[in-house]
């Protein structure tokens, strides 16, 4: 059994296991940022499909991010607007990202919060974790952590008992916008339906 509690899973995410919990769209396979690389071997996931880093507040994110003044005011207006919830942010990386993250190209990082208390819970805890869907790599994503349990026995799952009350995610994966230097790229339509209008461009 890999079921645990969350003290348990979140003591497991310190020291670098894999674990998985529940959030707003799907459940995520998670670890900490340095440990990046646990996530593409368990899910078979070729090197050049980044993974998201997920925080409890924009805040604990825009370190891990770098752009001019006038693009963090964009991006900062777009995330007070869609977070917490199912959109990704794709920005250009700062130093402080691990290169694990996204090896192929380690010049950006997709960045999201997402609106679960128990991913929250977790998140503000363990600060910024690495994230994906908890799949193998092809395969739709997984929704219920028995599933999760049984396709990755050695992932540390939340136990249902800890987040019986909370709502069941959405079961579609965040939409996923790039900031192209210009504007926003729309690269998944997702969870969110994204309104770029004019005033998220320079």
């Amino acid at each position: 059994m890999t079921q645990v509690s969350l003290t348990n899973l979140i003591a497991g995410a310190h020291s670098g296991l894999l674990v998985s919990f529940p959030t707003d769209t799907v459940p995520a396979l998670a670890a900490i940022p340095e440990k990046a690389a646990l996530i593409f071997a368990a899910k078979q996931r070729s090197q050049d499909k980044p993974l998201i880093l997920m925080a409890a507040s924009a805040e604990d994110l825009w370190l891990y991010v770098k752009g001019s003044e006038n693009e963090y005011k964009i991006w900062q207006e777009l995330a007070r607007k869609y977070w917490p919830g199912g959109l990704t942010l794709v920005l250009p990386a700062s130093e402080r990202v691990p290169k694990v993250m996204n090896p192929i190209d380690p010049t950006t990082i997709g960045i999201r919060v997402p609106n679960s208390a128990i991913a929250q819970t977790i998140l503000a805890q363990t600060g910024p974790l690495a994230t994906t869907s908890a799949n193998f790599s092809g395969q739709p994503p997984l929704q219920t952590m028995a599933e999760i349990e049984a396709q990755f026995p050695k992932v540390l799952t939340l136990a249902t008992t800890e987040y019986q009350s909370e709502m069941r995610g959405l079961g579609v994966p965040s939409t996923v916008a790039k900031w192209t230097g210009m504007n926003w790229q729309i690269l998944r339509q997702g969870a969110i339906n994204l309104d770029i209008s004019s005033d998220n461009q320079i």
